[in-house]
């Protein structure tokens, strides 16, 4: 393993969540800057993103497997600018984004994981999950949309639906943006006092901001219970976007790495070619 190679682990192992070890968030720091530079950083990203072309380009061509990208965070702490700044120059036809809202129509209808199982990405694809199936352990919960009795089992369903993807061949990789309080109230200004930005902001933004405690408790909870070997948990530093984005990005990178996709073997016949 070269150097670079080695401290790249070591980054995303400081990251992850480590299974049924106990967790606290305010172990990990939201202004963390992992020891990297801001103007370094940003060149790296390139560089990452170029590697992540090559191995989705393979991925997608082997059509054998899929890599699943959960991201879940507070509000404001930069879920879009995550998917813009590290997606920007894949093919399209090699990503799917998904986004979780209240459940509606059929939805409800049917059990909570009916509709993220439909979203999953289909065989060759990067698929990523802006919101999750986690809502039904985080706001359900806080907000207590159904008893403890009920939310309590879900981790444990969680945990069983995540092996099956990866026993199937999807990739789960999960990524907690951890933005600060302090560093959220500042983005949620931001958006009030921004005519471009305001249509992100909901009255309701406040009183999850209320909630605080009450989210960080439960958040805690769903990484500790559901960080698996097959399906990590790995909490991101978000106060800063340019760390935010390089640390979901060499996660991403380091996953795709460890799938090893290959290309398919080529028609006899073609090496050699000359096309006329």
């Amino acid at each position: 393993m070269s150097t670079k190679d080695a401290s790249l682990a070591s980054v995303i192992e400081s990251l992850r969540v480590k299974q049924d070890k106990p967790l606290k968030l305010s172990d990990h720091d939201p202004a963390a800057t992992l020891g990297w530079d801001k103007e370094a950083a940003k060149l790296e990203l390139e560089d990452v993103k170029v590697r992540i072309d090559v191995l989705q380009q393979r991925l997608f061509a082997e059509e054998q497997r899929s890599l699943l990208l959960v991201l879940q965070a507070m509000d404001a702490a930069g879920k879009d600018g995550t998917i813009r700044n590290i997606l920007a120059g894949l093919n399209p036809a090699g990503i799917k984004v998904s986004s979780f809202g209240v459940p509606g129509g059929p939805e409800v209808q049917h059990d909570y994981l009916w509709r993220v199982h439909a979203a999953a990405p289909s065989k060759g694809l990067i698929g990523i999950f802006n919101r999750s199936h986690y809502e039904d352990v985080l706001v359900v919960r806080v907000k207590q949309f159904v008893p403890k009795s009920v939310w309590s089992k879900r981790y444990d369903h969680i945990k069983a639906f995540e092996e099956l993807l990866d026993d199937e061949g999807t990739k789960v990789v999960k990524c907690f943006l951890n933005v600060s309080q302090d560093e959220q109230r500042k983005r949620l200004q931001e958006r009030v006092d921004d005519p471009e930005k305001r249509w992100k902001f909901r009255m309701g933004d406040l009183e999850d901001r209320k909630l605080w405690p009450e989210f960080q408790e439960a958040y805690t909870d769903a990484l500790a219970k559901t960080s698996t070997d097959k399906a990590p948990w790995y909490v991101v530093p978000a106060d800063r976007n340019w760390v935010r984005n390089l640390a979901v990005a060499k996660i991403l990178l380091h996953h795709l790495e460890e799938m090893k996709p290959q290309l398919p073997p080529e028609e006899e016949g073609i090496d050699g070619l000359v096309v006329t």
